[in-house]
């Protein structure tokens, strides 16, 4: 009997010629792995030899893996801050690279509260277009005759900052869409958008999304896909459209653009497109005053054949949402990347959310590996360093922390990526995310780990003091059954004097002193993008905790070893805790938040 081995067929017959030159690039680089990351790994540290951080640990010109890593240590971004601050206030030095650092590309991750900031180089700029380049071939394997229509995706730049050095610091997609690579790409039939750039390129949401949405709605039949980079925001689309399509068929009706849509260049391109359209102002009507709203997308948009978002990781609780809306739709995973490096891609792209699996490109950066294993986790010091699996070498089922080197000059950084071996293409593994490390809490970009919400309890909690209150013990939850999605904070609250108990008003305070408490990514997301609701407190009445031990415990948890999670997301878990609900509070107003960082 065959045994499975894991290993993929190869790639189909190419939509057309300039396809078929990137599948042959694609199965060039997934067969000669290994050679291919020695490669990378000499180029890189050739181009950075008289770098500082290389300097610093005695490579001396090497380029070679096993002085690489017995030189070099495995390294977090708090080791690096110290260098990366330089940089930032102004240290135009060879700290990192060779090349000079162009901008910082801000983090979903979090250090002291603030967004990371990942130094990178105009050539990777490049590279991540390289990657980009890759995705379309792919997809016309399994999709044809996308040629024939448009994508209606749902871009958005954010707000940027400047470093005390002068450099720019904005999020990976806003320098994307911001590049020439972007704003001047060449005509692809293949990949035409509804949305032009300048609807893009517009920082003020409203004003954005409302122009792309009107795009959409203009060109509802030549739609072939809908899209936005991740779940949550496609069905943030959906959400503006429940709320604003009154206005938007009255816009098509009169071919006449609405006056809160102020931007310049933003009038200027819908006014060349916008006509009076009553008929289809009708439909919008039709279709958007019911209450029913399941398959909304496939009513509007007729011709659609797939959403093109991430599914994986934490934004696969949106799922349920997403085939309400679509009636079902598959939905496309194409690529694996972050700030600070571009990874892979999905080479079955139409495949079902739980069985993606991303193919590490090896010419991306240098990639390693630390075996995980959550109940014997390895012990990393500068002393003992742990030996790291080379990308070639990982093991078919094992799970993996992802560790890379890069152009721009991270050298062995852990980027916090849980991964899990599924299969190899040739003779690149191919990974599924299985999650990121140490997050408990995640609705939109935002990552919330276990201190910063102990610190945000700490900080609420401090409000009851005068009340002789004090909390028993708390869990949390991710509600995403709402649009936005918002943190729900469980409490069990032991009030020491009934007639002093806090009130209605002090317990909403509570859930602003926690949200002002959270990271800069999370409050961005509540007050600049309104991709994450107000935050909610449900007090549960006295002994619920005790209840949900003895719910453990019945399934098979050790009395002694028995803490209460500090998240949760099994249902029965879920409704026990919501049948105990005794009262219910929410941020009466948004955190403070501005794009400048905290000094």
């Amino acid at each position: 009997m065959a045994v499975d081995s894991g290993v993929s067929s190869p790639l189909g017959p190419p939509a057309c010629e300039k396809d078929a030159k990137v599948l042959q690039f694609i199965e060039e680089m997934t067969k000669n792995t290994d050679s291919v990351q020695e490669k990378v790994l000499a180029e890189i540290l050739t181009r950075n030899a008289n770098t500082e951080y290389l300097q610093r640990f005695q490579v001396f010109g090497a380029v070679d893996r096993e002085t690489f890593k017995s030189k070099i240590p495995v390294v977090t971004y708090e080791d690096l801050k110290p260098d990366i601050d330089r940089v930032a206030n102004g240290d135009r030095s060879p700290i990192f690279s060779s090349h000079p650092i162009t901008e910082f590309l801000t983090s979903s991750g979090t250090s002291a509260g603030e967004r990371k900031l990942m130094p990178t180089i105009a050539d990777e700029l490049e590279r991540r277009q390289k990657l980009y380049n890759l995705l379309q071939p792919v997809m016309n394997l399994y999709v044809p005759g996308l040629d024939k229509g448009k994508g209606l995706y749902f871009l958005f730049i954010k707000a940027e900052t400047k470093t005390p050095g002068g450099l720019v610091a904005r999020p990976v997609l806003t320098s994307y869409y911001k590049s020439e690579q972007f704003k001047k790409r060449p005509y692809d039939p293949y990949n035409v958008y509804t949305s032009p750039n300048e609807t893009v390129l517009c920082v003020d949401y409203y004003q954005s999304m409302y122009a792309q949405m009107l795009c959409g709605l203009l060109m509802r039949e030549e739609v072939l896909r809908v899209g936005a980079v991740f779940a949550s925001g496609l069905l943030r689309a959906i959400r503006f459209l429940q709320l604003n399509w009154k206005q938007l068929s009255q816009d098509i009706a009169s071919g006449t653009l609405n006056p809160r849509v102020s931007d310049p260049s933003i009038r200027k391109c819908i006014s060349e497109m916008l006509k009076p359209n009553p008929q289809l102002a009708e439909f919008v009507v039709k279709e958007c005053e019911s209450e029913n709203w399941e398959g909304i997308i496939t009513r509007i948009w007729p011709n659609t054949k797939y959403l093109d978002v991430i599914v994986t990781g934490a934004m696969a609780q949106y799922i349920p949402l997403l085939d309400y809306y679509s009636g079902g739709l598959p939905k496309s995973c194409t690529m694996y990347a972050s700030s600070e490096c571009y990874f892979g891609l999905n080479l079955k792209p139409m495949c079902k959310p739980s069985e993606v699996c991303y193919t590490i490109m090896p010419n991306m950066g240098y990639f390693e590996f630390i075996p995980h294993d959550p109940v014997n986790p390895i012990q990393l010091s500068r002393d003992s360093p742990p030996h790291l699996v080379d990308l070639a070498d990982v093991e078919l089922g094992k799970e993996y922390e992802l560790v890379i080197t890069t152009y721009a000059g991270l050298c062995r950084y852990r980027v916090g990526d849980i991964l899990q071996v599924t299969g190899f293409h040739n003779s690149a593994p191919q990974f599924k995310f299985v999650r990121r490390k140490n997050v408990l809490l995640s609705i939109d970009s935002d990552k919330t780990d276990e201190s910063e919400l102990q610190t945000a309890i700490e900080n609420a909690t401090a409000l009851l003091l005068p009340y002789d209150t004090t909390l028993v013990e708390y869990t949390s939850f991710a509600d995403t059954k709402t649009i936005p999605g918002h943190y729900v904070i469980y409490w069990e609250l032991l009030v020491k004097d009934p007639s002093n108990s806090p009130s209605d008003e002090l317990l909403n305070q509570c859930c602003l002193a926690m949200e002002e408490s959270l990271n800069s990514v999370y409050r961005q997301c509540r007050v600049a993008d309104n991709s994450i609701g107000p935050l909610e407190i449900r007090v549960v009445k006295s002994g619920t905790f005790e209840e949900l031990m003895d719910y453990a415990i019945s399934r098979g948890a050790s009395i002694n070893q028995y803490k209460a999670p500090r998240c949760v997301n099994f249902t029965p878990i879920v409704e026990l805790l919501d049948s105990r609900v005794v009262s219910v509070h929410f941020s009466q107003s948004a955190p403070h938040w501005t794009p400048e960082r905290r000094r």
